[in-house]
């Protein structure tokens, strides 16, 4: 996950989870990371990790390789 990837700004919506990810999804599900949210991005690292999502009023930080457990849509 890259910010030319996903660009500072841009909507998503969580479709699910990969499978054989278990620990990086149960942090997810803690931080409200759920299937049918949408986040936005709001900030990326200048190496490109972490990344700040703002979701239901929240921003939370996360890896790269956490996030791309993610199944993800553009909004």
């Amino acid at each position: 996950m890259t910010e030319a990837v996903f660009p500072v700004g841009s909507s998503w919506r969580v479709q699910g989870y990969q499978k054989g990810s278990a620990d990086y999804r149960k942090r997810l599900l803690a931080l409200g990371v759920t299937p049918g949210v949408i986040f936005t991005v709001t900030r990326v690292a200048p190496l490109g990790d972490p990344i700040e999502l703002r979701l239901r009023g929240a921003a939370i930080s996360v890896r790269k390789s956490e996030a791309q457990i993610l199944i993800l849509e553009p909004c």
